[in-house]
């Protein structure tokens, strides 16, 4: 195991700043990553930082996470669709934090539902760009494992 944690990010988060800032907030995803390297840091941390709005390419970047400290995910639309990103999640076996940066559940029903909930150590929403860092906060908090 390494102190190395990902941070994975799925569809349309490229577009934070400018997409529906009401819920979002004004934060670019430059931004939220300059926030994760400095809690990185400071919690002594490396982080990986990637987007996609790629099903399979997220289920890439998860499974590239194997050995890793922890992942913080925040998988976007795909929390509430995909199989196939919870199947990931399970099989690395990696301490995976999901973070969403709104309150998913003062949102449509749709929302409600996540397919990654079951396999994951812990759900931070709500909390716009401070989510990931509770998230990272949450990491260093777990008990490491050989």
């Amino acid at each position: 195991m390494t102190d190395t944690v990902h941070v994975l990010n799925g569809p349309n988060l490229n577009l934070l700043g400018t997409r529906e800032p009401g819920i979002y907030g004004a934060a670019t995803l430059a931004d939220v990553e300059a926030l994760c390297r400095a809690e990185g840091e400071a919690l002594g941390f490396d982080i990986v930082f990637r987007q996609t709005n790629s099903e399979g390419a997220l289920v890439d970047f998860i499974q590239a996470a194997r050995g890793a400290r922890g992942i913080v995910l925040n998988a976007a639309a795909y929390t509430h669709t995909s199989v196939a990103l919870r199947d990931a999640v399970s099989a690395v076996a990696v301490p995976t934090i999901e973070v969403h940066l709104s309150n998913v559940f003062a949102r449509e029903d749709f929302r409600h539902h996540s397919y990654l909930s079951p396999v994951v150590r812990g759900v931070i929403c709500g909390f716009g760009p401070q989510s990931y860092v509770l998230g990272l906060r949450a990491i260093a908090g777990l008990p490491q494992t050989p």
